[in-house]
């Protein structure tokens, strides 16, 4: 059965279901690979179980996204001109191999290292312009309000040093925030010595304006799982007036975009002689972002485990992750064809994997006990989310 799809502005914490579904998306450049090949196969199983025409944006009450992240929110939740989503998850690959080069082209040759330092140390190494062009040619005028599900995006506005979290539900209450997908999307892309800060002006209906200077989403949130929970809880006490029932509904399905924990690149005694030069750029490394992107994320998942364990709902939470990248393949924006068509392997082999859990003693991810692998894992809820968007449907 079709379900009816109405814009995010008019979506509410569903009353008619058991659960609260939540999809997170980490940022990482290039890296966007790897949820792009995990949510292939989540929609590819939600096709067997309700048809092809099944779309992600189907099934999730809201979808989160930081950086690449963002974009792929984007693609999921933003409507198309029959008012189905932009892009079906099969679609997200193609799109990062036939992009990316171009987003971010390589330098090459034997000075190649020296002209990315020089770029890194006067201005941004990418100038943005393909991928500004791309985001607005896809994305049209399609503003935050219409995209077919809720949608959480996460950016840093640089003039007033803090967050700005652009989400459907603060929409109505908070109309300035309904900017258009592309300049969110171009607003927490904008990773420091990556792209250029974005700047853009919004107005509102009453002629109100306000400005926003806007860099990477990962200032904020790498992983905006918990920005998403948040958002979606506060929807709810706002109606229910009680925290406890919403944890014990909900329904996460958070996705990185993997690092390289096992290499050890940087130790104490290197970073004690470091100027900023070279917290910025080391061995073709930005140790500074590197530090508080790693940061960020795992103890956004270390808190959920807790929590959702606490609960007595782990079974509620996926986290699928990749800390065992290699050279190239951690990298945010190598964006060779032998490296894209790596991460399209990598993340094919994440399927097979055992589901881990982020042990912070030892800093790696660890098999969880009988938890299988990601794929039974994705298979698993799957089948939850096509039983709860059936459910839904009949009340």
């Amino acid at each position: 059965m079709e379900m009816c799809i109405t814009s995010s502005s008019e979506i509410e914490p569903p009353k008619s279901g058991n659960l609260i579904t939540v999809l997170s998306i980490d940022g990482g450049g290039i890296r966007g690979i790897l949820p792009g090949v995990i949510l292939a196969y989540l929609e590819a199983q939600l096709q067997m179980l309700d048809g092809e025409d099944a779309r992600l944006a189907d099934y999730f009450d809201v979808i989160s996204g930081t950086s690449t992240g963002g974009l792929i929110t984007a693609m999921l939740a933003a409507p198309n001109e029959e008012n189905r989503p932009l892009y079906a998850a099969k679609d997200i690959v193609p799109f990062y191999l036939e992009n990316c080069p171009k987003i971010f082209p390589q330098t090459r040759g034997i000075f190649a290292s020296a002209v990315n330092l020089v770029k890194v140390l006067t201005g941004p190494k990418y100038n943005g312009k393909y991928l500004h062009k791309l985001i607005r040619d896809k994305l049209g005028d399609t503003r935050l309000n219409q995209t077919l599900t809720n949608v959480v995006i996460p950016a840093f506005d640089i003039k007033k040093l803090q967050p700005t979290i652009f989400s459907s539900y603060k929409v109505s209450n908070h109309p300035l925030l309904d900017a258009a997908l592309s300049d969110i999307c171009i607003g927490t892309s904008a990773a420091p010595t990556y792209f250029p800060a974005h700047y853009f002006r919004n107005e509102d209906t009453l002629g109100n304006v306000q400005d926003f200077n806007l860099i990477d989403g990962g200032m904020a949130a790498n992983n905006p799982t918990l920005v998403a929970i948040s958002e979606v809880t506060e929807q709810n006490i706002e109606k229910d007036g009680d925290i406890l029932p919403i944890y014990d509904r909900l329904l996460v399905i958070s996705l990185g975009t993997g690092s390289n924990t096992s290499e050890q690149k940087y130790d104490a005694k290197m970073a004690s002689k470091w100027g900023a030069i070279s917290w910025l750029y080391d061995d073709g490394h930005t140790p500074l972002i590197d530090c508080y992107s790693e940061a960020s994320k795992d103890l956004v998942d270390y808190y959920n485990c807790v929590v959702f364990k606490a609960l007595r709902s782990q079974n509620n939470y996926l986290r699928i992750y990749d800390d065992t990248l290699q050279g190239n393949l951690s990298s945010a924006d190598v964006a060779t064809a032998k490296n894209l068509k790596g991460l399209v392997k990598v993340g094919e082999e994440l399927l097979k994997k055992p589901v881990a859990r982020i042990n912070l003693e030892t800093g790696v991810y660890e098999p969880i006990q009988n938890g299988g692998t990601n794929e039974e894992a994705l298979e698993r809820f799957a089948k939850l989310l096509s039983d709860e968007r059936k459910l839904r449907s009949s009340r």
